[in-house]
């Protein structure tokens, strides 16, 4: 995937906000991989705050949502993760001091 498509990308899912803590969730550093199948398939490798989030199922069909919106992309594949546990040191400036996290 060129990285003009993999920025378009990353830009979408800027779009995507965490419902509990207002910040989306690329700033929030959930988003650990984007790539592009041969199918025209994105296929999104992320992680969730707390492996309990009760809106891991809204926030993924946010990711679909936002994603095949953009021309090149026909489907998408939201992978979830645990590994890499994330943790607050993945999150942007930005979204650190929205949160007023140091």
């Amino acid at each position: 995937m060129d990285e003009a498509l993999k920025e378009n990308i990353m830009g979408a899912l800027e779009q995507v906000v965490d419902p509990e803590l207002g910040i989306d969730i690329v700033n929030l550093g959930l988003v650990y991989d984007v790539d592009m199948n041969d199918a025209e398939v994105a296929q999104v490798t992320m992680t969730l705050t707390s492996m309990g989030c009760p809106l891991a199922g809204t926030i993924a069909m946010d990711v679909k949502r936002v994603l095949t919106e953009l021309p090149e992309v026909k489907d998408v594949d939201v992978n979830i993760v645990w590994n890499p546990p994330w943790n607050k040191d993945m999150m942007s400036r930005y979204a650190k001091i929205a949160l007023g996290i140091r």
